[in-house]
């Protein structure tokens, strides 16, 4: 289902402004490392362990993502 959320996705990220197109690509990407870990576990070749290890790093790195784009469109003074 991810890689069908993330091929739907791909024309439209294609037409974006280029900020908006880099940050589309980042969650893009996780969400396809994260459906190949997906595959992996289906596999028997990483443990359950592994895969909650490895969607809870793409949840963390989705957060970090979140927090770059919300702080890229901030304007800051000279102070900050």
């Amino acid at each position: 289902m991810l890689d069908q959320v993330v091929a739907a996705q791909l024309p439209l990220v294609a037409r974006l402004p280029e900020a908006s197109r880099r940050r589309a690509a980042d969650f893009l990407a996780e969400l396809v490392m994260l459906s190949q870990a997906y595959r992996h576990h289906a596999a028997g070749w990483i443990s359950r362990e592994e895969l909650a290890e490895r969607g809870s790093g793409a949840v963390s790195r989705i957060a970090v993502i979140r927090r770059r784009s919300s702080l890229s469109s901030t304007q800051f003074t000279e102070q900050d």
